[in-house]
């Protein structure tokens, strides 16, 4: 249903003003934006640092890696761009990482954040896990998630320009994973955070949204799978597309939702997953003749 409403969309993120047919910033710019991005020094952070700086945006990228964070800086196409260390776990060290951005934005503000800090979770008989084991993993992937939320929100809302929010949920947050159950739980309450943050902060021009990757080949993947710890074979077959993802799959993910193209996307869950979630028959979903083959 078409119609008008006092909350603003379209423009730049939170700009409040908007778009007409043609209006639009070049498909897919984030030119003059500042992005605030977690998990920035390695896996899909990198991926997504590396991808809004090629399209224009100044990165502030936070990891707990020192290391880590040098090596993303020198992938980074531009200038002006900020490492900030800090566990997003902790309140303290969340507010001096906002604190330091803001610090760096100056009157520009911070236009993007994206939580892409988290951790994995092996699989594990869950009544063998320790409360420790629990905790861990919901401090970071869920309470982290929901501190910077809250830290950069507030800044965006006081600024009166708005922004956009992007959190990393994961398929194990729509469908049952065994024996994954603290990374599951986890990441099925970033994808609630996510749709209930929307609704409530979009009166100030802040969207946000999550997307939800499947299995993704990364350097932790290919050493799982190298080790026996990872069927890479019944996972193609699961998937329709007899195929995993990339971390720049994701990063294209992320930057379009981030960019003018999506400005009344908000309380979305974008599914990365190759129609993994999609699928439900109960037979293999890719042929295991065609993999391997050139065009598979």
């Amino acid at each position: 249903m078409a119609g008008t409403s006092g909350a603003p969309h379209g423009g730049s993120p939170g700009s409040g003003a908007p778009t007409e047919p043609g209006e639009s910033a070049p498909v897919g710019s984030l030119a003059g934006r500042v992005a605030l991005i977690t998990g920035a020094g390695s896996g899909l952070g990198r991926a997504t640092a590396i991808t809004m700086a090629s399209r224009g945006a100044r990165i502030v990228a936070c990891d707990l890696s020192a290391a880590g964070l040098e090596a993303t800086l020198a992938l980074l196409p531009g200038s002006g761009h900020l490492p900030v260390t800090g566990d997003i776990a902790r309140q303290n060290e969340v507010d001096a990482v906002v604190a330091a951005a803001l610090a760096d934005a100056g009157t520009s503000g911070i236009d993007i954040l994206v939580n892409s800090a988290g951790i994995a979770e092996g699989a594990g008989d869950t009544f063998e896990h320790s409360l420790e084991h629990w905790q861990k993993i919901i401090d970071v992937n869920l309470t982290g998630s929901y501190l910077m939320c809250q830290a950069v929100a507030r800044a965006m809302r006081d600024s009166g320009r708005g922004g956009v929010i992007l959190n990393l949920s994961s398929i194990a947050g729509v469908i049952g994973l065994p024996r994954r159950t603290a990374y599951s739980a986890s990441k099925g309450a970033v994808s609630m955070m996510t749709r209930v943050l929307a609704a409530e902060w979009a009166r100030y021009g802040i969207r946000v949204n999550a997307v939800a990757p499947g299995y993704i080949r990364t350097p932790l993947t290919e050493k799982l799978a190298a080790e026996g710890r990872l069927d890479v074979a019944a996972i193609l077959r699961r998937s329709p597309t007899g195929a995993m993802g990339t971390a720049q799959d994701v990063a294209d993910a992320l930057a379009f939702l981030a960019s003018d193209q999506a400005t009344f996307i908000t309380g979305a869950i974008l599914p990365v997953d190759g129609a993994y979630t999609a699928y439900g028959a109960p037979e293999d979903a890719y042929p295991a003749e065609l993999l391997g083959a050139p065009d598979a």
